[in-house]
């Protein structure tokens, strides 16, 4: 084993070492290198929609913020490969990631470690043009090769959708891996958003919760709130597929503002009720982590 292997934790209940049947030796120290980088992560949370729109990227980013101000220490990987929003919400498109000969460390930005292949592209407008295979191989990159450490969390920011992107996460990251599921209230997201709920039954990944974005508008002139996309869809969705539903994040235009300007929301608005709203879901997520996890 490697030193690596030496100092982890795991090191006694680990099968590691013994290569699989019919495992090539290129395989298995692959497999290796990949279970060592994750060993320190006790959390992987992917943030999943069926469907685009729902501020899915932006709920990732406050979430990941707001486990951090609960003490946690957290990672936030962007896997949209081509559409890598991350770096321009967190203030953080023009940073480069260090390197060494066979490593890469992440961003570390408002007190989070972050990776996105918008740090790797050499201008924010250049496109992505991959197939399925070029982008597997971009996560397998961000999983094998990245130093993540010690981590309480990784919150993984994934594409819409149930293709190419989860399907290899799952591939790669093992134990302790959860989804949380992103909706709007309104029935047409959630048609879709069934069908995110519906993969991770299939694939047998556990589903921390469901958050309800987008779930009313608070006047910041007279307090009121308005159900401009109504309101409760979610937590119905959530009751009658029998998943924990993580609660509401109300709609702030403020959200929009800071994360273009690259300043993120639960750091710029710190005391507004939809700061406290993702704070609330981010207790309540740390809550059913510990669950499952003494589960």
């Amino acid at each position: 084993m490697s030193s690596s292997c030496e100092n982890c934790a795991k090191k006694a209940t680990c099968t590691s070492k013994d290569a699989k049947p019919g495992e090539t030796p290129e395989q298995y120290q692959e497999r290796l290198l990949i279970e060592q980088r994750l060993c320190g992560i006790k959390n992987k949370v992917l943030v999943m929609s069926g469907k685009g729109g729902v501020g899915k990227s932006s709920t990732a980013v406050n979430l990941a913020l707001a486990l951090a101000e609960e003490g946690k220490t957290v990672g936030l990987l962007d896997v949209d490969i081509h559409g890598p929003s991350i770096p321009t919400m967190l203030g953080a498109e023009n940073m480069r990631p260090m390197g060494t000969d066979n490593s890469m460390l992440p961003i570390v930005h408002h007190g989070i470690k972050v990776m996105s292949i918008g740090f790797l592209l050499p201008k924010q407008t250049d496109p992505v043009i991959w197939r399925g295979p070029m982008k597997s191989r971009m996560i397998l990159q961000f999983i094998r090769d990245v130093e993540w450490g010690e981590l309480d969390y990784l919150v993984v920011d994934c594409p819409p959708g149930t293709g190419d992107e989860p399907l290899v996460l799952l591939q790669l990251l093992g134990d302790n891996t959860r989804a949380v599921i992103v909706t709007t209230p309104q029935e047409v997201a959630l048609s879709d958003v069934r069908k995110s709920v519906m993969f991770c039954r299939q694939m047998k990944l556990p589903i921390l919760g469901v958050i309800e974005n987008m779930s009313g508008f608070v006047c910041p002139h007279c307090g009121k709130t308005v159900d401009i996309f109504s309101s409760g869809g979610g937590e119905r969705m959530a009751s009658e597929m029998e998943i924990h539903f993580l609660g509401k994040i109300p709609i702030d235009p403020e959200i929009v503002a800071s994360g273009d300007a690259g300043l993120p929301y639960v750091v710029s608005h710190k005391d507004s009720p939809t700061t406290e709203a993702v704070r609330k879901v981010a207790r309540e997520l740390i809550g059913q982590a510990d669950k499952i996890a003494v589960g």
